[in-house]
């Protein structure tokens, strides 16, 4: 399926146009065979983000679990596969803060004598916290796409990803080629 183009949004226009931004179009969205509209394919990431579960985002937009994860194959290296990813390691991150904050802070754990509250201490878990922080990038690696970088777009932030998928074209633009380059030319 060819890229194509897809509309601004009514409220986006006016800061899409201040802000030049060259992958946003006005151009109407094709039709969609699967019924991943953009709007639709936004709202998943949206719900995948703040719920960190496929079948719940999935099904937040009427879709099930498996067509997102066919649509995410399809679209892999896309706006739309590295939303997701950075929509995992956004949660992840949360993940990460709480069990440093645990960490740090360690968790009030109750004493009882006989039914009854006699005293209350502190327990830390360095543990817990630090397995997670070296399993973080194994985990929840960095989403790149140097085509992504082309287009000024940070994968590192989700708004701007999800505004991507949303308003912009579904698969990333190639940068133009120089007619006159010699092959191996542009490397150097």
């Amino acid at each position: 399926m060819s890229a194509q183009p897809h509309r601004i949004a009514p409220a986006s226009e006016a800061a899409a146009a201040a802000a030049g931004s060259p992958h946003l179009h006005e151009v109407p969205p094709p039709e969609r065979h699967d019924g991943w509209t953009p709007a639709r394919q936004a709202t998943f990431l949206r719900t995948l983000a703040a719920t960190h579960c496929v079948s719940e985002a999935a099904r937040s937009v009427g879709m099930s679990r498996q067509s997102a994860y066919q649509l995410r194959n399809r679209l892999k290296g896309e706006p739309f596969d590295i939303a997701w990813q950075s929509a995992l390691r956004r949660q992840f991150d949360a993940l990460a803060e709480a069990m440093v904050e645990r960490a740090i802070n360690g968790v009030e754990v109750p004493h009882f004598y006989h039914g009854e509250l006699i005293h209350t201490s502190r327990r830390y878990d360095d543990r817990a916290a630090v397995a997670l922080l070296a399993l973080r990038d194994r985990l929840a690696p960095e989403p790149t796409s140097y085509l992504a970088e082309e287009e000024g777009i940070n994968t590192n932030n989700f708004h701007e990803l999800s505004e991507r998928v949303e308003y912009g074209d579904e698969q990333w633009e190639e940068p133009a080629k120089d007619d006159d380059e010699e092959p191996g030319e542009a490397a150097q």
